[in-house]
């Protein structure tokens, strides 16, 4: 059975805080259907939210330093969500 690649992974992916994997999934995505407007909205978006030309690679290590603004990034994004729920 194939690899199961779609935009509702991707958002899951993005609730539960899994960045690499939800960009991975939507990298993969634009490959098959490079004009698709909302899978290349939400790269963007990914590519903002982090001020990179791409999301923060989560496997390699980095700083103490490096490590604490992420988890208050996300600490921030998970208090914004509360609110808009």
């Amino acid at each position: 059975m194939g690899e199961i690649i779609t935009k509702t992974l991707a958002q899951i992916y993005l609730q539960q805080g899994h960045i690499q994997e939800a960009f991975e999934i939507y990298q993969r995505l634009a490959e098959k259907d490079p004009f698709d407007p909302e899978v290349q909205k939400k790269i963007i978006e990914i590519k903002e939210q982090f001020h990179t030309s791409t999301p923060p690679n989560l496997h390699t290590p980095c700083s103490k330093e490096e490590r604490i603004r992420l988890l208050e990034k996300w600490l921030s994004n998970i208090r914004r969500r509360r609110i808009g729920e």
